[in-house]
């Protein structure tokens, strides 16, 4: 009973405290002490979990600086810098800024990879993949509030801003980054082509006539830093600017013009945005006019309009008929007077004309008697 004996395992340290003071550190192996009144105490830590916590811990780090340095690892970190820890290789933890953290050296390798956030707040994408996509559930919680991340689509692009600022243009892929210290955002816009329509504008003509135009057009965003550092809105930009060209190439025209040549509309329309998005960073492809809808009276009035057109084209091309038909008469009189054979022949053909429906007739002074009776029938 006046002798106690403590046992430190391989997998294992001590710490030696006598009356509740720190003494030594024990590595592995069987201690045996006088003690007969139990002052002797030791405290056992198990190597397999590294981190080393500890009341007296800063008393340790000051009258222990040189044990601390053979049997611990130490990592401490100032307000601009965050560290990686790596257990035999593998990331398993991230301390934050203005953490300090102990380890145990054993079997368990330790390795602190500290970065300065001062400089460096981007993530290189093999660790961000790493770290984003991490099954270490401790680790995976403690993400959330250390990096931002964002995966970008293909055919979208994304513009970087830290602290409210546009710093740079992102293609598609996994990026991340480091938010301790800073605020990190980005936008993301599609940049394949995309249709945007203006419906149901109504718009008074040169002639004060109200007509209800629908408008298409195609556009692509080609460079989103240089647009959204000119146009805070850029969606709300080109649809304004196409509702001002439709409504000046309208305005300058009677119903007429607009009628008889719609493309008048889609050529002004398509310069005026051309003009207005010109080295904005986005592209319109195409403009054109989908509908235009007039009041119900004046298509009342229209279809009147068309209606008596249509009936004068065809009085004009009965007249002409009329007249053509006439002049072939003369003509055939004219040749009929000159040429008595000629005239025998047509008499002859109207002669066919009268017997086709005829089942007999009978004839009396010859075909002479008869062609002078057809004569008169025809004179009467």
């Amino acid at each position: 009973m006046l002798w106690r004996k403590f046992v430190v395992r391989k997998n294992e340290r001590g710490l030696l405290f006598k009356e509740g003071d720190f003494q030594n550190f024990l590595e592995a192996g069987t201690y045996q002490f006088f003690d007969p009144f139990r002052k002797i105490t030791v405290e056992i830590f198990n190597l397999a979990k590294p981190e080393f916590e500890h009341p007296l811990l800063d008393f340790l780090l000051s009258r222990y600086a040189e044990a601390m340095q053979q049997y611990c690892t130490r990592v401490e970190l100032n307000n601009h810098q965050v560290a990686l820890i790596r257990k035999n290789g593998v990331v398993t933890d991230i301390l934050f800024p203005t953490t300090r953290q102990i380890y145990w050296k054993g079997f368990i390798q330790i390795e602190a990879e500290i970065i300065d956030l001062s400089e460096q707040y981007e993530i290189p994408r093999e660790l961000a993949s790493t770290l984003v996509f991490a099954k270490n559930v401790p680790l995976a919680s403690r993400l959330g509030t250390a990096i931002y991340q964002h995966i970008i689509p293909e055919y979208h692009i994304g513009v970087l801003m830290v602290d409210g600022k546009r710093v740079q243009q992102l293609s598609a892929g996994l990026y991340a980054y480091w938010t301790f210290n800073r605020r990190i955002a980005i936008d993301v816009v599609d940049t394949r082509l995309q249709e945007t329509e203006i419906s149901g504008q109504e718009i008074l003509t040169k002639d004060k006539v109200t007509l209800r135009v629908n408008l298409s057009a195609t556009y692509q965003i080609t460079d989103y830093l240089q647009l959204s550092l000119t146009v805070a809105k850029p969606l709300d930009f080109i649809y304004k600017e196409l509702q001002f060209g439709l409504r000046a190439a309208v305005g300058t025209r009677t119903l007429d013009e607009l009628l008889e040549n719609k493309t008048l509309i889609d050529e002004q329309v398509f310069a005026h945005i051309q003009a207005k998005t010109a080295n904005l960073g986005i592209a319109v492809h195409s403009v054109g006019v989908k509908d235009i809808i007039l009041p119900g009276e004046m298509k009342v009035i229209l279809s009147k309009v068309v209606e008596a057109e249509k009936i004068a084209q065809a009085n004009l091309i009965r007249r002409r008929e009329e007249t053509a038909a006439t002049r072939s008469l003369l003509n055939t009189a004219k040749v009929m007077e000159d040429n008595p054979t000629a005239l025998r022949l047509k008499e002859l053909e109207t002669l066919e004309k009268v017997t086709e429906k005829v089942g007999s007739i009978s004839i009396y002074g010859g075909l002479e008697g008869l062609l002078k009776e057809l004569v008169k029938i025809r004179g009467s």
